[in-house]
């Protein structure tokens, strides 16, 4: 592996800055009628209310969403790629990878999921606050679950997305889809709130239970010869000119590489000393999209694996370290394209289950929550982080710029 970079799709966004080739297929996790509430009935949480989780009145899973139907896969992609020009015919060959799936991207499901995961989490710990769930790409719309929000009675809202690292498609383009919600919704004279939890790729739960998962694959794949077995750390590709101004506009740029190879590189370490191995790793991509012309990060999965078997390997294990769930880039790209180039080539793959509703993983997410809270109270909190930094609450200026066009953004200080 190499050695981490400077300083943090899901940039799964077919409308990535620069971007103008084919469109990818969906981001992070990464859709029902209407934005589902766990308790429809919920009233706003009134600051000193035990059972509630002041000033908040409502948790929002806010993520990218997905198809449902074999009739929703062109429109859902028109969406994604709105403004752009892109053509039918190109959209038809992204849709051919949802087709393949019944037309269905198991992203929704994933959601509904996570959203009972963190309901139930919640309510462990006797907060009673509602879990929202809203998309940026499909039903439930996320302007459609604040304004749902809004007539309920709330507020002031706290929203986690399911992208965990740094750059524009993960983390500021999530904070302009708020800010242009928030817009619309004020205009109908219906005013929020929206803040986020800080983006987790250097929360420790979200580094224990991915580095948990694939220790316990490693062990699956049982091959004791170290020389012999390789461990991929696969995450979304994005444009090297979003990589480069990825993090605060003061920062040195290139956090979202930077993030994936520091936690590749402490699972390394962990896993070696927790099986008593001297493993060897690379943090590989997958699901480019854009043209040949435009310089993407690399080394693409594909061509690694090659690259692999000609030197001798005979076993992968693939940690998709990148994504929260198993949707599209993970069941097409690594469960579909990879898994036949593996099988093409001779090696066997042992693929890592995503972090998804593991509990470690929502414990975090709940931690997260009641960190953002105790913050926008005025109390000192303690920001756990490993490995890295943690990320603050309200981006600093610059951060993660749009390359194409400045738009407001909610959460941040710019």
């Amino acid at each position: 592996m190499s050695s981490p970079t400077s300083e943090p799709l899901d940039p799964k966004d077919p409308t990535a800055p620069g971007q103008a080739g084919q469109p990818h297929s969906e981001q992070p996790v990464d859709a029902g009628d209407a934005v589902e509430l766990v308790e429809p009935q919920a009233q706003p949480t009134g600051v000193g209310d035990d059972e509630g989780l002041p000033p908040y009145d409502a948790v929002l899973l806010l993520s990218f969403g997905g198809p449902e139907a074999p009739e929703e896969v062109m429109p859902f992609l028109r969406r994604v790629t709105g403004g752009r020009g892109i053509p039918d015919e190109r959209l038809e060959e992204v849709a051919h990878h949802y087709l393949q799936f019944g037309g269905k991207s198991p992203i929704n499901d994933q959601c509904r999921a996570l959203k009972s995961a963190l309901h139930d989490e919640l309510r462990r710990r006797g907060i009673s606050t509602p879990v929202l769930w809203g998309n940026r790409n499909s039903e439930p719309f996320l302007t459609d679950a604040l304004r749902e929000a809004y007539d309920a009675g709330m507020r002031n809202i706290v929203a986690i997305t399911t992208s965990a690292y740094s750059s524009y498609s993960s983390c500021r383009q999530y904070r302009e889809n708020i800010a242009a919600s928030l817009a619309e919704l004020e205009q109908e004279g219906k005013r929020l709130n929206v803040d986020k939890v800080r983006q987790y790729a250097t929360h420790p739960s979200f580094s224990r239970t991915n580095i948990r998962l694939i220790t316990d694959a490693v062990r699956a794949a049982d091959q004791p010869d170290d020389a012999l077995l390789r461990v991929l750390f696969v995450t979304h590709s994005i444009p090297e000119a979003m990589d480069d101004t990825s993090g605060p506009g003061d920062g040195e740029g290139n956090l979202y590489e930077h993030q994936h190879d520091e936690l590749a590189h402490v699972a390394l370490d962990e896993i070696g000393a927790t099986l008593d191995r001297d493993l060897d790793g690379a943090l590989v991509y997958c699901s480019r999209s854009g043209p040949p012309s435009q310089p993407w990060l690399e080394p693409d999965i594909n061509d690694h694996l090659r690259s692999l078997a000609a030197d001798g390997v005979t076993d992968v294990v693939v940690a998709p370290i990148g994504f929260t769930s198993d949707h599209m880039e993970v069941v097409f790209d690594l469960d579909t394209e990879a898994a036949e180039t593996a099988q093409e080539l001779g090696l066997r793959m042992t693929r890592v289950p995503t972090v998804g509703t593991d509990p470690e993983f929502v414990h975090g997410l709940v931690d997260l929550v009641e960190e953002r809270a105790a913050q926008a109270r005025g109390e000192q909190v303690q920001m756990p982080a490993w490995p890295g930094e943690a990320m603050p609450p309200i981006c600093r200026p610059g951060c993660c710029p749009n390359l194409r066009s400045a738009l407001p953004a909610a959460c941040g200080s710019d």
